[in-house]
């Protein structure tokens, strides 16, 4: 059964890519890449775990995506203190590198949110939401000096993205030193006013395009997220 539905969908991915004419963007991730994260809050050195997985490449909306999901959790003595569970789903076309869908689940203690986002790409013809930027960094950096502009929606407000790649540094991440490009990044909101401090992402530099290290500082405490494992 499970081969027959392998199949099948293979079949549809195959007749979505013919009726399209299109081709289908270079990427450095693959169906099942899992990124497995050590993830820092404030004080606490080791305060939770966080993944991002490809899950899957599916047909959609006359189109092809990847199923991407990242799910993070806080350690069960972290979770006494600042219970939050996370999940975040986007669908990422596949020819255009956009989002098509993106949704986020959260357990903030006893209160449970949920939000959807529809992309319009007439209105909002290059939106993107936080968890596909990160991937659409990863199909863009080429080398240092590069400047990179985005549109990210997060709770239904865009805020205007840039990023700057700095020079190659060496990165403690996958139980190694990872040559890594740091690209520091800056947020403001539809008011111009500026969103979150202290942050950056660390790509790495070989053919993978690995995001080895994230950081911010936010309202609830400064995070650290580290690369740990990659499958």
């Amino acid at each position: 059964m499970k081969r027959a539905t392998t199949i099948i969908g293979a079949g549809l991915l195959g007749l979505a890519s013919m009726s399209s004419g299109r081709i289908e963007r270079p990427v450095p991730f693959k169906v099942g890449e899992t990124l497995t994260y050590d993830v820092a809050w404030s004080s606490y050195i080791t305060a939770g775990t966080a993944t991002a997985s490809v899950e899957n490449k599916q047909p959609r909306q006359q189109s092809i995506v990847y199923k991407i999901v990242a799910e993070g959790r806080p350690l069960p003595l972290i979770a006494k203190i600042y219970a939050l569970d996370y999940r975040a789903e986007s669908l990422v076309d596949a020819y255009t590198l956009l989002p098509q869908h993106a949704a986020v689940y959260m357990e903030e203690g006893a209160r449970k949110k949920t939000r959807e986002t529809d992309f319009d790409r007439k209105t909002q013809p290059l939106a993107r939401d936080g968890l596909s930027a990160i991937y659409a960094l990863r199909t863009t950096i080429v080398g240092p000096g590069q400047n990179i502009t985005m549109q990210v929606v997060e709770n239904g407000v865009t805020y205007a993205v840039r990023g700057a790649v700095g020079q190659p540094e060496s990165i403690r991440a996958l139980l190694a030193q990872v040559p890594a490009w740091k690209v520091t990044l800056s947020a403001t909101d539809e008011k111009n006013q500026a969103a979150g401090r202290n942050m950056a992402v660390w790509i790495s530099t070989d053919a993978r395009r690995l995001p080895v290290r994230l950081q911010a500082d936010l309202p609830v405490g400064n995070f650290n997220l580290v690369l740990r494992d990659v499958r």
